[in-house]
């Protein structure tokens, strides 16, 4: 059964205790705390609306940053009826009818709009079935998603829908919504200014989280405000939004990463340590790492991916919590040690002339010659020792015949790699003067 909800024919409430979200819920686009970025006069919200021309839209963002609220006040600003469905909810059967619906409205000459909260979840077929009805006028789509459309939404879908991105609601938000709160309930909160900032920061920007919080604070009877440490046995901190395979977990990975790569250790303890909290498997953290050291700092301090290795030996030993500060220690390691890219720079070069020269043969005085008429057709003629010249180096040369010599490896003035420089460019010289002899 669909979870739907239709404007044009809501029957009215009964009577009764109403949900303080509820009782709050913005009546105007100029209610709305936060996103000032997209309503605002500047933003895409406002420039469409002073236009009168709203386009389809996908409203993406954390939980709780009102992005229902504004789809609702939308279709009232522009005179559209407005009907909610949820994708976890909604088949095709019930799709079918919510076009019907919206035909027969257009014919009545009026437009509607369809908003589609957790639009995400729908299959491509089901994102497929909107786009006949977005052309022809029929809807005007507002989906709602927490997940990243560009990995979630069809292509199709996205190129007839602006993305607009909601963000979490600050701090100053959370306590602009408070005080809406205690004007809506005719009380303040039983709580002291540090237990007041620790509610905030329980809500994490989570505008609906905040109220339900709030209404349970406001039915406590108290004979004087909670502190920060009472209010903490009372409530449970929510747990961090924190998705192993969604967005998160590639904004932190990515985080951790950067941090490391910008030599920051403290930056890159707080995102190792948010991700343990939410939940990430130590093991693909230590993978991580190992992949860091071999990347941004290659051989300008070959130990890293030693130290990388024994820390996740050392986990595996161990196991949880005590061998994550083996983790730990390879994090501070990794962000303070010398930074290079080179090899890793070399190798994808080496790569592509490999795939642009892959049909070419060594020179033969370094091919092997097994047998006589290998002997005769000249494999191996010529080879110089390396070990029987001067400096133990012949300086031949080792690319395919005709190719002109590339230079792939160019070693920074960093860590070890200021002594591997220093040899690159020895034997370069020592080259240059046995070719020339």
């Amino acid at each position: 059964m669909a979870d739907l909800f239709d404007t044009a024919s809501a029957t009215p409430k009964a009577d009764g205790p109403r949900p303080l979200a509820d009782r709050l819920r913005p009546q105007t686009l100029a209610q709305v705390i936060g996103q000032a970025q997209v309503l605002g006069p500047e933003g895409p919200l406002g420039a469409m609306l002073a236009a009168k021309s709203l386009s389809s839209l996908i409203l993406w963002g954390p939980p709780g940053v009102g992005k229902t609220t504004i789809a609702r006040l939308l279709a009232q600003e522009t005179d559209l009826a407005f009907v909610q469905i949820s994708a976890i909810f909604t088949g095709v059967p019930d799709l079918r009818k919510v076009f019907q619906s919206a035909k027969i409205r257009r014919q009545n000459g009026q437009g509607t709009l369809l908003f589609v909260d957790e639009i995400h979840r729908f299959n491509k077929a089901q994102q497929d079935g909107f786009l006949p009805h977005m052309e022809d006028g029929t809807i005007l789509l507002v989906g709602a998603t927490t997940e990243n459309p560009s990995f979630e939404l069809n292509a199709a879908l996205m190129s007839r829908a602006q993305v607009i991105v909601l963000e979490r609601l600050s701090l100053a938000d959370l306590e602009r919504m408070m005080q809406r709160a205690e004007k809506e309930i005719d009380r303040v909160l039983p709580l002291t200014g540090e237990a007041r900032e620790a509610l905030l920061e329980m809500a994490d920007g989570d505008g609906r989280a905040l109220l339900n919080l709030i209404e349970q604070v406001a039915a406590w009877r108290v004979e004087k405000p909670i502190d920060r440490d009472q209010l903490a046995k009372r409530l449970m901190r929510r747990a961090a939004k924190y998705d192993k395979s969604g967005e998160e977990h590639y904004n932190l990975i990515s985080a951790l990463h950067k941090s490391v790569r910008g030599s920051d250790p403290d930056a890159a303890l707080y995102w190792f340590a948010r991700m343990l909290e939410g939940g990430e498997d130590p093991r693909f953290l230590a993978r991580r790492l190992t992949r860091m050291a071999v990347e941004d700092i290659g051989l300008a301090e070959p130990q890293a991916h030693s130290v990388c290795l024994d820390a996740w030996n050392t986990y595996e030993r161990l196991g949880s919590p005590e061998g994550e500060l083996a983790l730990a220690n390879a994090v501070v390691y990794l962000a303070l040690a010398p930074k290079s890219n080179a090899v890793y720079v070399a190798y994808k070069a080496a790569r592509a002339s490999a795939r642009e020269t892959g049909s070419q043969m060594p020179p033969r005085h370094i091919l092997n010659a097994p047998t006589k008429m290998m002997k005769d057709i000249g494999y191996g003629s010529g080879y110089a020792y390396d070990h029987e010249a001067e400096d133990g180096f012949s300086g031949q040369d080792y690319f395919p015949e005709g190719m002109k010599r590339p230079v792939f490896y160019l070693p920074p003035e960093r860590g070890y790699e200021r002594e591997l420089k220093k040899r690159v460019e020895y034997f370069a010289k020592l080259r240059a003067k046995r070719q020339s002899g």
